[in-house]
């Protein structure tokens, strides 16, 4: 069973992981509803890991009707538990099994793991943090569940991995966990990769211009400021079509609303949605907050550039000027993707954004994530590999 899409990269591998045994502990895995670029990567760097010879166990949540025990890609893949349990379960898990893991790859969606705690003090335990969720703490529960929440992300987790290689996909997120949780661990930046992509000259995606968002379709993703869209522009692009690409609790308010000109098109596998952004002007995104933004490369790998606000994460994947628009303090969001619209008509300018585009997406792939995170490992630890 192959659980992501894609084209396959060119991978030099040398068997370096041969017989290791490691453990990638993730809030969920790519096949859930929830699931975006951090399940993508730890997907990834999974596969990488089995294709240098690794034995990978990848452990996550439990969705209604998925099984508790399956194997994908070459990687044992144990789901326990629903959003909340898996951080208690989990831990318990290595716990029992605290010998049998020679690396912990423990991912830290807001709350970790804890498994410097529970497993064996020589097993190398690796930190992976997209980004610090304070905000979304905020965002997404009361007061006080959100004022525990800082506090775990914060000093808690400080203290528990002061002495675990971390690692960030942006230097944006790597300024933020210095500055805002103090974090005491030496930092790496690698950043997401992103699949081979081939730009297809095709019809515009019903409509002409067509803006597109691809995406997970929840609530900080802001998704309802894309659909406006559609409306806002109208006087001057009537025209112009918005299209939806994704899944999450946002999808049928957003595929309710019937609006003119907003086409809903829910989960579309990577043929399709390839097609769809492909065949687009534009690429837009209102989230608040990003680790980094693996469709902003996704897009700009078939050369087609993004608007999206100037926050953490997102500055970082998106180049101000060369590979999309940056919207800053006192514009508005509707106002810069107008201005992108007039850049774009302008032939000769189209051609050379989409140029920049293809080439900065041209620095990213999942082999060179995997390399360098099988480097990082290889780096920090005194492994002792299985007999």
């Amino acid at each position: 069973m192959v659980m992501t899409g894609g084209q396959t990269e060119t991978q030099t591998l040398t068997g370096q992981l041969s017989g290791l045994r490691v453990a990638l502990c993730n809030f969920r895995e790519p096949r859930q509803a929830a699931a975006g670029g951090a399940e993508e990567y730890a997907w990834q760097i999974s596969r990488y890991f089995v294709a240098e010879g690794a034995e990978v166990t990848f452990l996550t949540s439990r969705e209604p009707g998925q099984s508790r025990q399956e194997r994908c890609d070459g990687i044992d893949l144990r789901r326990m538990g629903n959003r909340f349990l898996v951080y208690l379960l989990v831990p318990l898990w290595l716990l029992l099994r605290r010998r049998r893991f020679d690396v912990v790859i423990d991912c830290m969606n807001g709350i970790p793991f804890f498994s410097p705690v529970v497993v064996r003090r020589r097993t190398t335990v690796i930190s992976l943090v997209h980004h610090v969720h304070d905000r979304q703490f905020h965002a997404f529960f009361p007061r006080w569940p959100a004022r525990v929440g800082c506090f775990v992300e914060g000093p808690v987790a400080r203290l528990v991995y002061r002495r675990c290689p971390t690692v960030t996909v942006s230097e944006s997120s790597r300024h933020d966990l210095r500055e805002k949780l103090r974090w005491l661990a030496p930092i790496q930046v690698i950043p997401n990769g992103s699949p081979a992509r081939v730009r297809t000259e095709g019809p515009p995606a019903s409509g002409e211009p067509a803006l597109v968002y691809v995406g997970r379709l929840i609530g900080h993703k802001r998704v309802e400021q894309v659909a406006d869209l559609a409306e806002q522009l109208a006087d001057d692009y009537p025209a112009l079509r918005v299209h939806i690409v994704g899944r999450g609790p946002e999808l049928e308010p957003l595929a309710a609303a019937g609006r003119e000109r907003v086409h809903v098109h829910g989960f579309l596998d990577d043929p399709a949605k390839d097609a769809i952004l492909a065949s687009a002007l534009l690429n837009v995104t209102a989230s608040e907050f990003e680790g980094w933004g693996l469709t902003v490369i996704e897009a700009a790998a078939l050369g087609v550039p993004t608007v999206a606000y100037d926050v953490a994460g997102l500055r970082d994947s998106v180049r101000d000027g060369e590979t999309g628009w940056l919207v800053k303090e006192g514009e508005t969001f509707a106002d810069v993707v107008r201005r992108a619209v007039k850049e774009l008509s302008d032939p000769r300018r189209r051609t050379e954004i989409q140029l920049a585009c293809v080439t900065w997406a041209g620095q990213f792939s999942w082999s060179r994530t995997g390399a360098n995170m099988t480097e990082l490992l290889l780096t920090n630890s005194d492994i002792k590999r299985s007999e």
